[in-house]
């Protein structure tokens, strides 16, 4: 270890502890990673990223999730005791990107696979995970917290400011915090999920295999090239209570003997690579940090796996928090920032467990796992437009709406506390070579971005002027023009786009003869919207110190 102590520990690097540590260390904040198990996990685990996560993805520049994932296959449903197909229906609906949502897709990615690809993202800034080092306990203060770590029985003390637990349902770092984690346990919903080898005659590997029903005994298989070879890699999960999952999830022949009852067909099993016995516990934290202590995903909400909501809600909550961290350990902001990461993921959270669990009931209802139609689940509609630090000067209070942070994506309202659109076929005027670019190629992890939309460069003047007063390592800005012509021959030290397509005007509901500026900050939520410079400054007020 250095002399001097990297500023932040995270505690557990599954997905949600590797995307905090990495969006810090894109900020330019030393962190230090450490999980108790002595070797990666492996295992499928929750392999469906959403459009919201993706999206996350992108703007750390780990673009493997979205070019190796794969996309679900389409549902292939049998008649009971048979190979006959009963019914095909697509898992996730097919849905076109858009210029305003390039991602507009649902990705399956093994979290074996995806914590592989994160660790490499680390180590391009000499961050390596510590495995088999563990958190026993922790004390803060105000100006920072010490931790005593465990690794092969020799306990360490360790200085840091910060920690961020994300260490999973049994999480220690919640428990230590005193966290209360309400909510239930359902011990009627029980499913053995994992990996298996196997092939089977007639069993394709196109097709997402439904075998059964949820209630009395079903099963579920996903073809994945992540797991074996010769093509006989497999995810699956049984369910339904004529099963004794208990018991089968304790032996590797009981499930090859299970599967094979639900599937009447030739089968030649191979092995199982891993599973675990899985009941539906649905629980929140009442808070998601105290002083100088966060947690993020499963150490801070269980809940049903379906919808496939879990693993993209605890990567976002890292995304959400890794930025408002890196400001204040720099000194930019007030540690004040730090409790609207509570405040912005509490609500989300709190619908998406409700949500999940209605899917959960329908399904327990019906005997059905029928495939995902939602558009919520896209999770394009999560807002926090209730937040203390955003800044709308278009809405006015009295149309302000109850609290709906989960909701179903509109394209046609946009709010400052929404997800910032896309916008593809910008082209770069002013530089020496014309280029083309995204609004999502501008948005980056460690800096607020200033779109200035106007009807000239003129007319944008004035409010880049207020930028000066802030550092242009963590605020950068771009103007939107809607023609050519508006550019002047002078050269602009700031980025002045030409919306040809006219995607960004349509996406961000400008008019063309209008003047409108957006803040997006760097977790890619519109931070304000605004009319000028002295709505830029009362933003940033809320955000800098001194600003």
């Amino acid at each position: 270890m250095n002399s001097v102590h990297p500023p932040v520990l995270v505690v557990g690097a599954g997905p949600v502890g590797l995307i905090a540590a990495l969006t810090l260390l894109q900020n330019g904040i030393p962190v230090r990673i450490i999980d108790k198990d002595h070797h990666p996990r492996i295992g499928q685990r929750g392999a469906g990223t959403w459009s919201r996560s993706l999206e996350v993805y992108n703007f750390l520049n780990v673009s493997e999730v979205n070019s190796l994932g794969k996309s679900a296959p389409p549902g292939r449903w049998y008649k009971p005791g048979t190979l006959e197909p009963l019914k095909y229906s697509p898992m996730v609906p097919h849905l076109e990107p858009t210029p305003a949502i390039p991602f507009h897709a649902f990705k399956l990615m093994g979290q074996q696979f995806l914590d592989v690809i994160l660790r490499r993202h680390l180590e391009k800034f000499s961050c390596f995970v510590e495995m088999g080092t563990e958190l026993r306990s922790f004390e803060q203060c105000d100006e920072g917290v010490t931790a005593v770590l465990a690794k092969n029985g020799i306990s360490e003390t360790f200085d840091t400011k910060w920690i961020i637990g994300a260490d999973g349902a049994k999480s220690i770092v919640r428990k230590q915090l005193g966290l209360t984690f309400l909510g239930e346990s359902r011990d009627d919903i029980q499913i053995v999920t994992g990996d298996i080898r196997l092939t089977g005659v007639g069993l394709d590997r196109v097709h997402w295999h439904l075998f059964g029903n949820f209630n009395e005994q079903g099963l579920s298989l996903r073809a994945t090239d992540e797991i074996g070879e010769d093509g006989d890699g497999w995810q699956f999960f049984l369910y339904g209570r004529e099963l004794d999952l208990t018991k089968i999830a304790e032996s590797e022949e009981l499930v090859f003997e299970t599967i094979a009852s639900l599937i009447l067909t030739e089968i030649t099993f191979k092995k199982v690579v891993w599973m675990s016995d899985f009941r539906a516990n649905i629980r929140m934290v009442n808070k998601f940090s105290e002083g100088r202590v966060f947690v993020a995903g499963d150490a801070a909400h269980v809940h049903s796996p379906m919808g496939g909501q879990g693993l993209n809600s605890g990567v976002q909550d890292a995304f959400n928090l890794g930025w408002k961290l890196a400001l204040v350990q720099k000194g930019l902001a007030d540690k004040s920032l730090l409790e609207t990461y509570s405040a912005e993921r509490l609500p989300v959270i709190s619908e998406m467990l409700e949500m999940t669990t209605s899917i959960l009931d329908k399904a327990t209802a019906s005997g059905k796992l029928s495939a995902v139609q939602s558009p919520i689940l896209y999770m394009l509609g999560i807002n926090c437009r209730f937040s203390t630090v955003v800044l709308d000067e278009f809405v006015t209070s009295v149309e302000r709406k109850p609290i709906n942070a989960y909701g179903v994506l509109d394209e046609g309202h946009l709010e400052a506390g929404d997800r910032a659109p896309d916008a593809s076929n910008m082209l770069q005027v002013g530089g020496a070579e014309p280029d083309t670019m995204t609004l999502f190629g501008l948005y980056r992890p460690w800096y607020h971005t200033m779109l200035v939309f106007a009807p000239s460069l003129a007319d944008a003047t004035l409010i880049l002027g207020a930028l000066e007063a802030y550092d242009k390592s963590v605020v950068r800005s771009a103007v939107i023009l809607p023609s050519p012509a508006s550019v002047t021959p002078v050269a602009s030290p700031d980025l002045v786009l030409f919306d040809r397509e006219g995607y960004a005007y349509s996406a961000y509901l400008v008019e063309a003869g209008q003047t409108k500026v957006f803040v997006i900050r760097p977790d890619g939520v519109i931070g304000a919207i605004v009319h000028g410079a002295e709505g830029v400054k009362k933003y940033f007020s809320n955000i800098f110190l001194d600003a």
